[in-house]
């Protein structure tokens, strides 16, 4: 048995480069941002201080997507695009105080990163040196008479169109996005709210579950189950029915616009994908 020596890897194009560059400052600038939120925030309570968190770890969320970019991954095209729309939703709801205005510093960084994010999704969607690159599967041993090679092994599912892939990563933020605020409304709890004990459990239970179903529902959606789809939405639809009345009974309206509109805006993107995706596979 022989191994096969690994093949050359191609030059990036230079928007390829420039995409990673580009990803790399919207990283640090969600961070800056943020400290910049946090200081300038009126009162720094329980609830800024979890949703700032969270909104930092996207610095994290688009190292990863660097690395999916820079390997040539399908996948990096959706996921770009969930994060910059989440990210600016994140972002947002943090930079409007509960009473007065925002802070210039912090209109100017949310602007900026605003812009940002707005390049990275032109860039991965109307860039045809990007769209061209952006094409391989993930990287594995392979046999092949006798010879054990690493290169890219394709997926043995049918083929999936880009916009079930954007659903499936939609879909993936449900559960983050139902434990943020759930965590945040554990606050209350500290504050002597003992009657919303209940209700914080079983958000962060669903939350829980939720991933669960959405990981079971997604797997058979990306081999064209029909029920999948069923499934998928069905699932949308109860998180929003279980996350928006919980925000605002236990956030309050401020903590509906702050925690729901993100929700919203993923589950309106991933049902908007299942309506245009294609309910057969298509021919390669």
């Amino acid at each position: 048995m022989r191994t096969a020596a690994e093949p050359v890897e191609v030059r990036r194009p230079s928007a390829v480069r420039a995409l990673s560059t580009l990803l790399a400052v919207t990283a640090a600038a969600t961070v800056v941002v943020e400290l910049l939120n946090w200081w300038y925030a009126p009162e720094q309570e329980f609830g800024l201080a979890v949703r700032t968190g969270w909104a930092m770890l996207r610095s994290v969320a688009f190292l990863v997507l660097i690395g999916h970019v820079n390997r040539g991954r399908a996948v990096a095209r959706p996921f770009g695009l969930i994060l910059a729309v989440t990210t600016v939703f994140a972002v947002g709801r943090l930079v409007v105080p509960r009473q007065g205005v925002p802070a210039l510093p912090g209109l100017l960084g949310f602007g900026l990163l605003t812009a940002l994010c707005v390049a990275v999704v032109v860039l991965l969607y109307r860039s045809d040196a990007v769209g061209g690159y952006l094409v391989r599967h993930r990287k594995g041993l392979v046999l092949d008479n006798g010879v054990i090679s690493w290169r890219e092994v394709a997926p043995k599912r049918p083929a999936v169109t880009g916009w079930l892939l954007t659903a499936r990563v939609a879909a993936f933020t449900y559960s983050p996005l139902m434990l943020v605020p759930a965590l945040v409304a554990g606050g209350s709890i500290l504050d002597g709210r003992l009657s919303a004990v209940p209700a914080v459990l079983c958000w962060f239970v669903a939350g829980i579950v939720v991933s669960y179903v959405v990981l079971f529902a997604t797997a058979f959606l990306m081999r064209h189950r029909p029920w999948a789809r069923k499934l998928l939405v069905a699932t949308t639809l109860a998180v929003l029915a279980i996350d928006l009345p919980l925000c605002w009974w236990l956030l309050g309206v401020d903590g509906l616009i702050r925690d729901g509109a993100p929700l919203l805006a993923a589950a309106f993107l991933c049902l908007w994908s299942l309506h245009r995706a294609p309910r057969t596979p298509e021919a390669s």
